[in-house]
């Protein structure tokens, strides 16, 4: 007999019909042998009218009473769902959020969980009882018992964390498409669907607007080891997986406000180069990197910052032992370049910087925490530290500082985030999931370079021009934006130096939640006198397009086969951003469904089916 938790959305519950449907296929779960629990969302477009009805009565409502207004959509659902069980002769009952012992911090809107009291969830369940329970919602630890909502994606989470407190065998979330497939199937129909995909693909994919699932829900999948099923509410397929490594031993106290940050890693093994003023068109990165993926060069990182009048920088890393070959590579193709685009160009200048290291903190606990980030920066600028780039991902923080300064970053990671250091050289806290990255094994592995492509038409990019090259600045400017609560996304720093004033400078640009986006400007522009930077330039007008895939690391062409995509289409790359598993551009935001469609198509995901997604 297996413990089960199921968690079925807005549309699987969305009329009494398919209430209906969803008690069936809980009765015919439960007599093959199995305890249930069962997790729901609120009615379809329930959540959406009560909001609505909140707005209509107030331009700005409070929190608090938003949680209470909000947290009654699942209790409906819950009360119907057990009745049509019981209809069915299946015994069961209802449970809200405080009664199944959801605890969350007092944060409403927005609380994340901290423990969940199983006692009486257990209990019903030895009864034999399917117990249904109300996603989205929990009840703050503090003596007055305050309702509050996980916010997005609350369903999901709350349905992984009972898992992971009951230890159950396995969670799987119903929704309306048949699993997770390789891009949302609204804007390429035939997109393909996965048999599997690890919690570190998945982890990127959620975190870049894949809305099958919500990152919380991957991430607490992942720290607990909770393997997770994603399948259709209309059918009877077998959905996709996704696999997690085995549990850690982590506490189930303090659930999702653990400790963000599992292992500390640094690379001392890197060398930089970067092509300075390189014309800004579609069809430069294309050409760089084709070369050099021909020339069999393996690349690590990757960035491209904002513009600076009508040229860019690309900056890339490789190991010690191939730099010359990247250097002879990127020193023949910059002429081409510049007489290619636009001969009355300087020339583009190749420029190699030695003896640099990369420097990364990692943990699906970092999602969603703007402060992870800014602590990292503040504790590599306490160290006298100084980041030459910037690299990130949902679970991983990347920067590259000289080598020299390697162990002393380290040092100072380990102790600020409590990681325990080991020997020099040594790869500090091997991920342990099951996707950890093993570059030989890729190599005779069938793993697809990608898996799926992305699209978030919901980031606006921040650049501040003129920002003091020197240790500490990231960490003020990214410590002001987690002061605010603003979460970053995607940060890169120019490779381009100037000296203003007898002081070297660099621009820095960042995307955030359009909805951060004026807000950020404005906090950003009222400090910019005080701590030296100059304008603070705002774009909303951006869409970021991502691959990601564990199979693209040791596969030198994955780049180059994105970007030749683009450029076909005449699409031109104002950003780029790289970690081992993720390649994310951002382009104009009217381009972003062109960009994924062609994306899409040039590394073959299409499938033979059609997937229409129910309304």
């Amino acid at each position: 007999m297996a413990l089960i938790v199921q968690k079925y959305g807005g549309t699987s519950v969305g009329s009494v019909e398919r209430i209906q449907a969803v008690a069936q296929r809980v009765y015919k779960t439960v007599k093959a042998g199995n305890s249930l629990v069962v997790v729901v969302s609120a009615m379809g477009k329930t959540t959406d009218g009560l909001v609505k009805l909140a707005n209509e009565i107030s331009p700005n409502p409070n929190r608090r009473e938003m949680d209470m207004l909000l947290s009654t959509g699942e209790q409906v659902t819950i009360a119907l769902l057990s009745m049509a069980l019981q209809e069915l002769g299946q015994p069961a009952i209802s449970m809200t959020g405080a009664q199944v012992g959801i605890v969350t911090e007092a944060e409403h809107s927005r609380a994340r969980i901290l423990h969940i009291e199983t006692t009486r969830l257990t209990r019903h369940i030895n009864e034999g009882k399917v117990v249904v329970v109300a996603g989205f919602q929990g009840t703050s630890s503090a003596g007055e018992m305050e309702i509050t909502t996980l916010g997005r994606g609350g369903s999901d989470t709350s349905a992984v964390a009972i898992a992971a407190a009951l230890r159950a065998n396995f969670c799987e979330i119903y929704t309306d498409v048949p699993g997770i497939l390789t891009t949302d199937p609204r804007l390429v129909a035939e997109a393909q669907l996965m048999d599997a995909i690890t919690c570190n693909e998945m982890l990127e994919l959620a975190s870049l607007g894949a809305k099958v699932l919500h990152p919380r829900a991957v991430e607490i999948a992942r720290n607990y080891g909770v393997p997770l099923v994603v399948r259709s509410s209309w059918t009877d397929d077998p959905g996709t997986w996704v696999t997690s490594a085995k549990p850690q031993g982590r506490s189930l106290i303090n659930l999702e406000i653990a400790r963000p940050v599992d292992h500390v890693e640094f690379d001392t093994d890197q060398a930089k180069v970067a092509l300075l003023r390189v014309p800004d068109k579609p069809g430069v990165a294309a050409r760089l990197f084709g070369e050099i993926s021909r020339q069999k060069v393996d690349v690590d990182l990757i960035i491209q910052s904002i513009h600076e009048g009508n040229s860019n920088d690309i900056a890339f890393t490789v190991t010690t032992p191939i730099l010359k070959r990247a250097e002879a590579v990127t020193a023949a193709i910059a002429p081409a370049l510049r007489s290619q685009f636009n001969p009355k160009f300087d020339e583009a200048e190749v420029m190699v910087e030695h003896n640099i290291a990369k420097v990364s903190i990692a943990g699906a606990g970092m999602i969603g925490r703007p402060g992870v980030a800014a602590k990292m920066f503040a504790t590599l600028a306490a160290a006298g530290v100084n980041i030459q780039m910037i690299s990130t991902s949902e679970v991983k923080v990347s920067c590259v500082v000289n080598a020299a300064e390697c162990d002393r970053a380290v040092s100072a990671l380990c102790t600020a985030f409590e990681i325990e250091a080991k020997s020099k050289g040594e790869l500090l806290t091997p991920n342990p999931c099951t996707d950890t990255i093993n570059r030989a094994s890729f190599h005779s592995s069938l793993t697809p370079a990608v898996r799926g492509v992305a699209l978030d038409l919901n980031q606006a990019r921040l650049a501040i021009r003129q920002l003091p090259n020197q240790p500490g600045m990231a960490a003020k400017l990214f410590g002001l934006l987690a002061q605010h609560n603003i979460s970053v996304d995607m940060i890169i720093q120019s490779q381009r130096c100037r000296v203003i004033d007898g002081v070297p400078r660099r621009d820095i640009a960042f995307t955030v939640s359009q909805l951060d986006g004026e807000n950020a400007k404005e906090m950003l522009t009222q400090v910019a006198p005080e701590l030296g930077w100059g304008e603070v330039v705002l774009d909303s007008a951006i869409a970021k397009v991502s691959i990601v895939g564990a199979g693209m690391v040791g596969q030198p062409g994955v780049a180059a086969k994105m970007f030749e995509a683009l450029a076909e289409q005449q699409i031109n790359i104002q950003m780029i951003a790289t970690s081992e598993i993720k390649i994310s551009c951002v382009v104009a935001q009217e381009l972003g469904v062109k960009a994924l469609q062609a994306i899409h198509a040039a590394f073959g995901l299409a499938g033979s089916e059609k997937f229409v997604v129910p309304a």
